[in-house]
């Protein structure tokens, strides 16, 4: 009596039949894109009905971010002005893109713009730029015309491989350079009177990371 061999499937064909059940890159909808957030700790963006999948965080970028978050928040919560929340949390911008910033801050006069979901807004942003160029060009590029387009007061940019800080303010609806900062130079803020971030001190933290 013979016997018909039962299909062999692989790991690879059921990820596969997996990645059929959502939307093809370009039809992804707000409401699918906050069901798939919801259940996972990968950094992603929508853009244009596309799924954007940030690159995983290195230790470099980690303690930029995490130096940059407690001097906000301690200059924020000091003078009560508003919240500096524990990134990540998503950021819904004007034309159904969602951005998921490394630092964010909402004045208290705004917090109608919070919801424990998403936020629709911002005041302040910070992106640390990582070094592939494409990831740059978002942070440089796409990212800077998302922001305005929001309402984005203030956006700052942190290049280590460059060395530098650069302070974009909000003019309009398009953002003009406040400054582009280096080592030896006090980072300030058009936004925050007195907040301001040492450059040098900001990028010495390289040093304590791991090769």
């Amino acid at each position: 009596m013979s016997t018909v061999p039962s299909p062999q499937f692989s790991d690879a064909d059921y990820a596969w039949e997996v990645a059929t059940l959502f939307p093809e890159q370009g039809y992804w909808s707000e409401e699918a894109y906050l069901e798939l957030t919801d259940g996972t700790n990968r950094l992603i963006e929508l853009v244009d009905g596309r799924l954007e999948f940030l690159p995983m965080p290195t230790e470099l970028h980690q303690a930029l971010v995490g130096f940059l978050y407690h001097a906000l928040l301690s200059f924020v919560t000091k003078g009560d002005l508003g919240i500096v929340p524990f990134p990540p949390l998503r950021v819904r911008i004007p034309r159904g893109h969602f951005r998921e910033p490394d630092v964010l801050f909402l004045r208290k006069e705004n917090f109608h713009l919070r919801a424990n979901r998403i936020w629709r807004g911002a005041d302040l942003v910070m992106e640390v730029v990582s070094p592939d160029p494409k990831d740059r060009k978002r942070d440089d590029d796409e990212k800077l015309a998302d922001y305005a387009e929001a309402g984005i007061a203030e956006y700052w940019v942190v290049d280590a491989q460059r060395q530098h800080v650069i302070v974009h303010r909000l003019g309009g609806d398009h953002y003009a350079v406040h400054g582009q900062f280096t080592r030896g130079q006090q980072a300030t803020s058009v936004l925050l009177e007195g907040f301001a971030i040492d450059v040098a001190a900001l990028f010495a933290v390289a040093e304590n990371v791991a090769e």
